[in-house]
């Protein structure tokens, strides 16, 4: 790449040196001019008044340079013997430890005329490699086009070769660059790219950078510190993303760039956590955010966040994942958005929530979108009680185009499914709604392909909807395969899972397999287990410790009965121990008879009284 360097002096040629504000680039047409008269050698050019570019200059005299990129020196590798630490500016050595450290705390000097502490300051420099070798790159240009340019005066000139001289040249280019140690700042403390934080620079210039610090200290704060685990911020963006299909407005349209310029990252949406991933990202996408006063705008919105029940350690997912909102007037933009909510849920703490599972709930489009879920869904006869239930408890349905909740309503309908299993459906599952229809339907297919029959599908679907959110083959199948390890045949499988279908939704490691052990453990065979679940397919669906235990040692400790009775009739295990079992065995005991488990509790209260108390049955 070539430059054109032009070097100005005044009537006092010893000036030409004293400072990089005697060096300029011309403008690229200029460049193109000279360039035509320029042999690319090192020899000056004396312009004349008739140059086209003298204007420019207000009649100073001038000498010209035209520098070759392609020819620049090679830099010498850092070394740490005695002779590179030596080498002096003139000679071109601008890259070892001296003379970066006086380029340091030249950009320390700059920092501290600015306000900033030393200690602080010094951080800085360390931490903004790429301001640091800007400076040192321009300062060793006017150096090599110094070195190369011929100049008669009446005194001679010389390099200033010391490292204070050199420490001078990089503060006074420092100053000329006119930043205020804005850049180093976001450099530094935001993690920008040299040009980034030059852009954004620009726009800052009414700030100071102790200014700027606090205002990045205390938005790193609230973004990445005392994080609430509970809430994955990861995970719901990719959730956010995935189930928006209306269109945007401008504050959604933002975020959602920023948030794919994360996702881009080895390590996605997941660095949305760390500081050091995320935060560069956010002030290249949102600038403006560094214009916002901490005392009477980002505090306020923090201090209302909390206000409404968002936790103090998850306002950063709020933030984060809607930007805009710092942006926000809180009282002519956010509470009048916020009543069409809290009208219908309640209280401001109810919306807080609603707010953090979803927080484009504040945003235009998003509002929009809701006015037309509520009309569609009253259309389809939808309860409005089932239609408020769903929308707090899962609120991104509302980044749900009516167009494609349709498309899942209509396979719900072509299971047969009643009005009323709609109600539950939509209250219970609203996640459905917005389910690719066609993952839905592999889901009926795969039931189908169990042996169950379509209309039971539909009941299964009112009764556990859960299940057609699942992954074959990553939960549904585990599900069937641990039936069958433990003696479940095929045919079984139809009446086990029309039985009970929440089997299906439980975790095999955590749930299934641990109260399987503890039947083999007291004394059941694993063939005596699966007869017992082809009768009663709940009892692997009970806790071992609040429900299968009591009651086992209630039968053989106190009731004194063998195991074999609970193989003939599982459903023993599914009655309340206190209010069922126990009344009607001291009945039994009382008596001093015999009867088995099924003729003591299968016996309603009124035919269980007529047989063992000897009253009447009712009329």
């Amino acid at each position: 790449m070539s430059t054109l360097m032009v070097a100005i002096a005044d009537m006092q040629p010893s000036t030409l040196f004293q400072g990089p504000r005697n060096w300029m680039l011309l403008p690229g047409d200029y460049s193109r001019h000279l360039r035509r008269r320029f042999l690319l050698s090192s020899s000056p050019i004396h312009l004349q008044d008739s140059d086209p570019v003298c204007p420019l200059l207000h009649n100073r005299c001038v000498v010209a340079y035209f520098h070759d990129d392609s020819r620049r020196p090679q830099r010498r590798p850092l070394s740490s013997s005695s002779s590179t630490s030596s080498t002096t500016a003139s000679d071109g050595g601008y890259e070892d430890e001296q003379h970066k450290q006086a380029a340091r705390e030249a950009v320390s000097e700059i920092l501290q005329e600015n306000g900033v502490s030393k200690e602080e300051s010094m951080e800085i420099a360390m931490k903004s490699p790429k301001y640091l070798e800007m400076l040192m790159d321009s300062v060793r240009d006017l150096d090599e086009l110094f070195q190369s340019a011929t100049i008669t005066t009446s005194s001679s000139t010389t390099t200033c070769s010391s490292i204070s001289g050199y420490k001078k040249k990089v503060f006074d280019m420092g100053k000329q660059k006119g930043d205020k140690g804005l850049v180093p700042v976001l450099e530094s403390m935001v993690g920008l790219p040299l040009p980034s934080a030059m852009h954004i620079a620009r726009y800052l210039s009414s700030h100071t950078p102790p200014n700027l610090l606090h205002k990045v200290k205390y938005l790193k704060q609230i973004l990445f510190s005392d994080v609430d685990g509970k809430v994955p911020i990861g995970r719901s963006g990719r959730r956010m993303m995935m189930h928006l299909s209306v269109p945007v407005d401008e504050d959604v349209q933002q975020t959602l760039s920023f948030l794919e310029k994360i996702q881009a990252r080895r390590g996605g949406l997941d660095l949305l956590s760390s500081g050091d991933g995320s935060f560069r990202y956010l002030i290249e996408s949102f600038p403006r955010l560094l214009l916002l006063s901490v005392e009477s705008t980002i505090k306020p919105m923090v201090n209302f966040l909390e206000s409404i029940g968002v936790p103090k350690g998850c306002i950063r997912n709020v933030l984060l994942l809607h930007p805009p909102i710092l942006f926000y007037d809180i009282k002519k933009e956010i509470k009048p958005r916020m009543q069409l909510f809290t009208k219908v849920y309640g209280e401001d703490k109810e919306f807080g929530k609603m707010l953090l599972k979803y927080p484009w709930i504040l945003s235009t489009s998003i509002e929009k979108n809701y006015e037309e879920i509520l009309a569609f869904l009253y259309a389809e006869k939808v309860a409005e009680v089932s239609i408020h239930r769903a929308i707090k408890s899962w609120p991104l349905i509302l980044g749900c185009s009516v167009r494609k909740m349709k498309l899942m309503i209509d396979q719900f309908h072509e299971l047969d499914i009643t009005d009323k299993m709609l109600h539950q459906v939509i209250a219970t599952s609203p996640q459905l709604l917005i389910q690719k229809p066609q993952e839905f339907y592999k889901v009926v297919s795969y039931l189908k392909d169990l042996g169950l029959e379509e209309e039971t599908i539909g009941r299964i679907l009112g009764r556990c909807p859960e299940i057609f959110m699942l992954n074959i083959d990553k939960t549904l199948k585990k599900k069937v395969e641990f039936l069958s390890e433990i003696g479940v045949s095929k045919n079984h499988f139809p009446r086990v899972i029309r039985k009970y279908p929440e089997l299906l939704v439980c975790d095999v490691n955590k749930s299934l397999h641990p109260r399987m052990m503890y039947l083999l453990k007291i004394g059941l065979s694993k063939r005596e287990i699966a007869f017992m679940v082809r009768k009663f397919s709940p009892l692997l669906g009970y806790s071992i410790e609040e429900v299968l235990k009591p009651k086992y040692e209630f039968l053989v400790k106190t009731m004194q009965k063998p195991l074999k009775e609970v193989v003939e009739y599982p459903r023993y295990f599914s009655y309340s121990l206190e209010k069922k079992i126990k009344p009607r065995f001291w009945v039994i005991k009382g008596l001093n008879c015999e009867c088995s488990l099924q003729d003591m509790l299968g016996k309603n209260d009124e035919e269980f009284a007529a047989d063992y108390i000897n009253l009447p049955p009712p009329p």
